[in-house]
């Protein structure tokens, strides 16, 4: 599944040129993706010959329409909606890992999408990925091995460090994922559902660290379905519903207003 792009788009975010010094970290101008999603139908005799004539009927989502907003350095902003909303969509699209469809996105540095998991490998030892993990993530050799032993405590994994990944539980996963990734500390973070992995502890833990990178990233984006967190860490929140910005505003006020939605949805 892709997007179609158009001349407006742009595959990377763009910089801000001669931006001044205390102006905003992030600016996003009239984002859109649509996915084009191709029909999967049984197909006939005569359908498989009509379509040797004309191309395959396809179906256009609308995953982000239309979104603008501006952060701040030093801001958290914490991302609301239900599921398919285009919640993690638009932070894809900030971390110019989906080219948009329409509009811009500016930024001071590139934004860093808190998450490793493609990078790592099952057969290959905790130990082994450590290093694979904060290589992709463009850490140097020497800071991995300053950072190894707090990276391993951090996670929590003690003996399994030198067992393939295979031999892991979820959690276990988890944990290692959200310790290599959070080794950054970029200027513009995204986090998309990263406080929900592991157990209670540790999410406390994974909060402690989150907390810990916006004092020193300039600028946080959370996705989280716990409203718990998003009103702990976040100063602004923003309401997404089917690729729309609902509200933006003081966290509390649009946490309250969201969660009013969802009972009377509900009810």
């Amino acid at each position: 599944m892709g997007a179609d792009t158009d001349s407006t788009a742009v595959a990377r975010p763009l910089p801000m040129e001669g931006a001044p010094a205390r102006g905003p970290s992030v600016v996003i101008e009239d984002l859109e993706l649509t996915y084009r999603i191709y029909e999967d139908v049984k197909p006939t005799l005569r359908k498989l010959v009509a379509q040797r004539f004309r191309p395959r009927a396809f179906r256009a989502v609308e995953a982000v329409r239309g979104v603008s907003l501006t952060a701040q350095p030093g801001e958290a902003v914490g991302i609301l909606g239900r599921n398919g909303s285009g919640k993690s969509t638009m932070l894809k699209c900030l971390a110019g890992l989906l080219p948009p469809t329409g509009g811009r996105v500016y930024a001071r540095s590139t934004p860093v999408l808190l998450g490793v998991g493609a990078a790592l490998q099952q057969e290959l030892s905790g130990r082994r990925n450590i290093f694979l993990g904060g290589t992709a993530l463009g850490i140097p050799r020497k800071e991995l091995e300053r950072r190894y032993g707090e990276i391993v405590e951090f996670a929590g994994l003690g003996g399994f460090i030198d067992m393939p990944m295979r031999a892991y539980s979820s959690g276990m996963k988890a944990r290692l994922h959200f310790a290599i990734a959070s080794t950054v500390t970029p200027d513009v973070l995204l986090i998309d559902e990263a406080l929900a992995v592991g157990d209670a502890e540790f999410k406390h833990k994974s909060q402690e660290r989150i907390v810990q990178l916006l004092g020193e990233a300039g600028t946080v984006f959370i996705v989280s379905h716990a409203l718990g967190i998003i009103r702990d860490v976040c100063s602004r929140a923003i309401w997404l519903d089917k690729g729309l910005i609902v509200m933006d505003g003081p966290t509390e006020d649009v946490a309250k207003a969201y969660e009013d939605e969802v009972k009377r949805t509900q009810s």
